[in-house]
C-alpha cells in the first residue's frame, strides 16, 4: 500500500465514523458514544493530515497548546447557562478559519504568480471554491459574533435591530459581492483579483453583521442551526480548496444536518426558511403588535401549590430559559421524582425553540438525569391537555403564550406553542409578570386556571420538594 494510498483509506474510515456517529446521536441512548466515534474518526483525520508533507509541526504545536488551553478553560468556566453563546461562537470560529483557510491559499498562489507569471496555475473551480471559502466563511463569522453578543445581551440588545430600507441595504450588499466575486473569478492572477478579494471579506464580514441584527434573540435557535450549517457549508469549500476529503465529507454533514435542523426549528416557530435566509427574522411580521392584556394574577404559595399538585394524577412540566438561568434542573427532577412516587404521571413536555439553543432543554434535563422517555414534544401533549390536571411552566414565556392562538395582532400569532392553558390548572414559575425574551405579554398570566408561583424557579421547586419530603 503506497502511503497517499493509505492516507486516502485513512480519510474514508474517519468519514465513515462521522457518518455513524452523527447517527448515534439521533437517540439520547446512544449519543455519548456517538460522540466519541465521530471524536475518534476526527483524531484519525488529523494523524493522516498530520503525516502528509509540508507539514509546518511548529505552528501546528503552537496551535494546539493555546487551542486546548481556550478549551480546557472554556469547560471548566462557562456555566451550563451559557452554552448558548458558546455554541454561536464556535461556529464563528469555524467560519473564521475556513475563511483564512482560502484567504491563505489565494495569497499563496497569487505570490508566486507575481514572482513567476510562466506558472500561472489558477483553475476555475479551485478559484470559484476559494470565493465561496471567504463568503460564506466571513459572513459565519461575523454573524455568530453578533448572535453571541445579543445572547449574552454584551454590548446589543436581544431585540430585533431595524432601520429604513435595511433590506436594501443587504440586497446591495449582496449584489456588490456577486460583483466583486466575478472580478475575482474572471481574473484570478491579476491585482484587480487581489482587491476584490481584500472587499469580499471586508463586505462578507459586514453582511453578516447585518444579516443577524434584525433578528430577535427570542429566535436564535434557528439563527444557531442556519449558522451552523453555514460553518459546515464554509468548511466543505475549504476542503474543496485544499482538495482535503475528509475535510468536504465533514463539512457536507455539518452543512446538511444543520440546514435539516433550521427547518425543523422553522417548523416550530412558523417561520419560512426564506424569512432567515433574507433577514428581517425576529421582527414583528403581522400589522398589529398585539394588544395589552390586562386582568388579576392569581398568586400563589408554595403550601398552597402542593395541596394541588398533591392531589394531581397527571402533571405536564414545561422547562424553559428561566429554569436553565436558575440552574433548577435538578431541582425539577426530584420535584418530578416525587410526584410519581405519589401516583402522579409525569411528563416534560418540550418546545423545540425552549430555551436559546436547539435542543437546550434537552441537554439540561439529561443532565439531570431525567428519563428520555419521560420527554415529549408540543404534538403529543397538546391534544392530551385538557386531560392533565396540572401544568407546570418553569420559567417559559413565549412557547407557551396563548396569543400565538387567539390574538391575530400578536407578533407570535400562528407559532405552535404548548397549549398549558387548556390544562385543569396551570402553574407558573416566573419572577415576575414581565414579557418573554420575544417582548410579548403573555395573557396566561391572568387566565382563570393559571395560578402564579412567584420567585427564583430553583427556590420555588426547592420549596415544593421540600413540602412533599415534610408530609
Amino acid at each position: 500500500m503506497s502511503f497517499e494510498t493509505f492516507i486516502n483509506f485513512s480519510y474514508i474510515v474517519a468519514s465513515i465514523l462521522f457518518i455513524f456517529g452523527l447517527k448515534m446521536l439521533s437517540s439520547a441512548h446512544t449519543a455519548r458514544k456517538g460522540n466519541m466515534v465521530s471524536a475518534l474518526g476526527m483524531l484519525i483525520a488529523i494523524v493522516a493530515t498530520l503525516l502528509l508533507k509540508g507539514i509546518a509541526f511548529k505552528w501546528i504545536v503552537v496551535g494546539v497548546l493555546i487551542g486546548s488551553a481556550v478549551g480546557a478553560v472554556s469547560s471548566y468556566m462557562v456555566p451550563m447557562t451559557s452554552m448558548p453563546e458558546m455554541v454561536a461562537i464556535f461556529n464563528g470560529f469555524g467560519g473564521l478559519a475556513s475563511l483564512l483557510v482560502g484567504w491563505a491559499d489565494y495569497h499563496t498562489q497569487f505570490g508566486h504568480v507575481l514572482n513567476h507569471p510562466e506558472s500561472f496555475r489558477f483553475d476555475t473551480f479551485t478559484i470559484v471554491a476559494t470565493y465561496l471559502t471567504v463568503l460564506i466563511g466571513g459572513v459565519t463569522f461575523s454573524g455568530s459574533v453578533v448572535a453571541y453578543l445579543k445572547l449574552a445581551e454584551k454590548f446589543i440588545s436581544g431585540k430585533p435591530v431595524l432601520f429604513k430600507n435595511q433590506h436594501l441595504a443587504n440586497g446591495l450588499l449582496l449584489f456588490l459581492l456577486l460583483a466583486l466575486g466575478a472580478v475575482y473569478c474572471i481574473h484570478p492572477g491579476s491585482g484587480y483579483a487581489y482587491v476584490a478579494l481584500v472587499l469580499i471579506v471586508i463586505l462578507s464580514l459586514i453582511l453578516g453583521v447585518m444579516s443577524v441584527i434584525p433578528i430577535g434573540g427570542a429566535d436564535m435557535p434557528v439563527v444557531i442551526s442556519l449558522l451552523n450549517s453555514y460553518s459546515g457549508m464554509a468548511a466543505t469549500a475549504a476542503g474543496f480548496v485544499l482538495r482535503n476529503n475528509v475535510l468536504i465529507v465533514a463539512g457536507s454533514l455539518v452543512g446538511a444536518s444543520g440546514i435539516i435542523l433550521t427547518q425543523i426549528m422553522c417548523k416550530a416557530m412558523n417561520r419560512s426558511l426564506s424569512n432567515v435566509l433574507f433577514s428581517g427574522f425576529g421582527a414583528a411580521t403581522n400589522a398589529g403588535k398585539g394588544v395589552a392584556y390586562k386582568g388579576e394574577a392569581k398568586a400563589i404559595s408554595a403550601e398552597d401549590c402542593y395541596l394541588i399538585l398533591e392531589a394531581a394524577r397527571s402533571v405536564a412540566i414545561v422547562p424553559g430559559y428561566g429554569m436553565a438561568v436558575a440552574q433548577a434542573q435538578h431541582a425539577v427532577r426530584e420535584l418530578g421524582e416525587l410526584l410519581m412516587a405519589n401516583g402522579a404521571d409525569v411528563q416534560y413536555a418540550i418546545h423545540p425553540v425552549a430555551g436559546r439553543m436547539p435542543g437546550h432543554m434537552n441537554v439540561l434535563l439529561a443532565e439531570a438525569n431525567v428519563p428520555y422517555e419521560q420527554l415529549v414534544v408540543p404534538e403529543d401533549v397538546n391534544p392530551n391537555m385538557p386531560a392533565v390536571d396540572v401544568a407546570i411552566v418553569i420559567g417559559a414565556n413565549d412557547v407557551v403564550n396563548p396569543a400565538a392562538r387567539e390574538d391575530s395582532s400578536s407578533p407570535l400569532y400562528g407559532m405552535p406553542i404548548i397549549n398549558v392553558d387548556q390544562a385543569k390548572t396551570c402553574i407558573v414559575l416566573k419572577r415576575s409578570l414581565a414579557a418573554g425574551f420575544a417582548g410579548v405579554d403573555n395573557p396566561l398570566f391572568f387566565k382563570e386556571n393559571t395560578r402564579m408561583l412567584f420567585g427564583d424557579a430553583k427556590a420555588t421547586v426547592q420549596a415544593l420538594v421540600a413540602e412533599f419530603k415534610s408530609k
